[in-house]
């Protein structure tokens, strides 16, 4: 009987924990939102306390600027913090939060390069990606523990927590998130930039810039797990036409960004 009552109530939380990313994958989460929100908002909150943020305020315009063009395409009103620190990340928490370091803004040649990287970022929280990956790893009841423990980003589940979210838990390295989830968010990117009125084509440029960078004393974390460069670019460009036509209606609509770095 117990068996009986304990795979019904697997089979109940497997269905509704179903969902959909943006792509049309599907996708298993057992998280709440509102859960994963918190575990965001204690995790941003926790890197602004430990790293030291940039005193630039043409840096931080230049970065707010495209972080709002991008982030008007889905639900708005993001936190947007840059970071004095010279490796070459970003990233994008549940709850709204995006960080960028200093280092990746030096990288950059114009605003669609770097809406390339925010858009991607953007696109791991808007796939639930921090959520999946959790949910796979850790299970509902020890997920549940996790929410609490990012408040305590020293301890052993505390680091455990913050990497689930894709932040390390010295702060200065992005953990990285699947190759599924990598291209997922590839696309999903391309296309937010696209809607904002940047430039697609630039991502190429971008991720080739991304991927020398990472043969130099410095390699560049955000791409430890990503697609080989070849088939990154090759990916991007099948989905150019689409993204190109994207950038034509946002531009016709008068969405057209004009950050300066």
């Amino acid at each position: 009987m117990k068996t009986k009552l304990h795979i019904t109530v697997l089979l109940i939380t497997i269905l509704t924990a179903c969902a959909t990313t943006p792509t049309g994958r599907s996708q298993l989460i057992f998280m709440p939102d509102h859960e994963l929100d918190s575990m965001g908002l204690q995790a941003f909150d926790n890197l602004k306390k430990e790293k030291t943020t940039s005193n630039s305020e043409q840096i931080t315009q230049f970065v707010q600027c495209i972080s709002n063009a991008i982030t008007s395409e889905v639900d708005g009103d993001w936190e947007v913090v840059v970071f004095e620190d010279e490796t070459l990340n970003a990233f994008a928490l549940p709850g709204k939060k995006i960080g960028v370091h200093t280092g990746l803004v030096n990288l950059v040649d114009n605003q669609d390069q770097l809406a390339s990287v925010i858009g991607h970022e953007v696109g791991h929280v808007l796939a639930k990606h921090g959520n999946e990956r959790m949910s796979q790893k850790m299970g509902v009841q020890m997920g549940i523990s996790l929410v609490t423990a990012v408040a305590a980003p020293q301890t052993a589940l505390g680091q455990t927590a913050i990497s689930l979210l894709g932040v390390g838990a010295q702060y200065g390295v992005i953990m990285p998130f699947s190759r599924l989830h990598e291209s997922e968010a590839d696309f999903i990117g391309l296309d937010l930039m696209a809607k904002a009125g940047f430039n697609p084509l630039e991502s190429i440029t971008l991720w080739k810039k991304m991927a020398q960078a990472s043969q130099g004393a410095q390699p560049a974390e955000f791409l430890s797990t990503h697609p080989s460069h070849a088939t990154r670019i090759e990916d991007l460009q099948a989905q150019m036409p689409q993204a190109l036509k994207l950038q034509q209606q946002a531009n016709a609509s008068g969405k057209t960004p004009h950050c300066l770095k």
